[in-house]
């Protein structure tokens, strides 16, 4: 008799297991001036509540592996990540001179920065017709380029509940844009990333203060840049990942995201 109740419950506990690793990740594309853009929407399918949606900008590297696997790890059951393609086209980057490459346009017409993220944005809230999406409760994270890219989609004017930015350029082509803000900005840095000087600092912090968004800014003693990237294996310079304070910023996050969300 207990081997028809052992192979019952072999059973069970492989339905159990299953059940528990549904995290998916989704191809969702879009072509824009005749280029294709390739990002992912990930998400937990076991969990069937709607929860809120995040457009996450990876950093220069784009989307790859390591940039899957972080948006899985944020997304958990708690989000529906859109991992979004800034490029298109296919480009495959696997060095910082092609990375350095890939984002030299951006950041030199910031306009383009600006269509893609906002464009990202958008099919986001497409998206809410394929997946669990609480349209009430959007945000946008970005990670070293990509937190300029989330910030550029704030300074879009974009109707947006948050946007944090992880170790990202805080320096901005037009600080009147400010004034478009709606949403509630949160800049995390490392206060020893010398990306990100003192100088570009006061700037963004006159920029937020003057259009009257509603901001913070938080700088991690003893943190460099790529302090979320665990690839970042460095132990010396100024990419590096810090697991310690990865774990304080990622919980800022999530406070910053839960309070916007808030009522809505």
């Amino acid at each position: 008799m207990r081997r028809p109740l052992l192979a019952l419950s072999l059973l069970f506990l492989g339905h159990v297991g299953a059940a528990s690793a549904a995290m998916v990740a989704k191809p969702v594309e879009w072509t824009d001036q005749g280029v294709t853009y390739k990002s992912f929407l990930v998400y937990d399918d076991a969990v069937t509540t709607k929860r809120p949606g995040l457009v996450m900008v990876p950093n220069w590297y784009g989307v790859n592996d390591m940039a899957l696997a972080k948006a899985k790890d944020i997304a958990g059951k708690d989000y529906v990540i859109l991992l979004t393609d800034m490029y298109g086209g296919g480009k495959k980057i696997t060095s910082e001179a092609e990375a350095g490459a890939a984002v030299k346009p951006l950041y030199a017409d910031r306009s383009i920065m600006r269509t893609r993220v906002s464009r990202a944005f958008a099919e986001l809230k497409a998206q809410e017709k394929n997946a669990p999406i609480d349209p009430r409760k959007l945000a946008a994270i970005g990670f070293c380029f990509g937190g300029s890219a989330v910030l550029d989609l704030a300074r879009t004017g974009a109707d947006i509940a948050a946007v944090v930015s992880f170790h990202g350029l805080l320096a901005t082509d037009d600080p009147k844009l400010a004034s478009k803000i709606k949403a509630k900005v949160l800049a995390l840095n490392g206060a020893d990333d010398t990306n990100v000087p003192p100088e570009q600092r006061t700037a963004f912090e006159a920029e937020m203060r003057d259009a009257k968004v509603d901001w913070a800014s938080e700088d991690f003693g003893g943190a460099v840049h790529c302090f979320t990237e665990k690839e970042a294996v460095a132990t010396t310079g100024n990419c590096r990942y810090d697991a310690k304070v990865a774990h304080r910023a990622y919980a800022a996050m999530r406070a910053w995201l839960d309070e916007a969300f808030a009522g809505k």
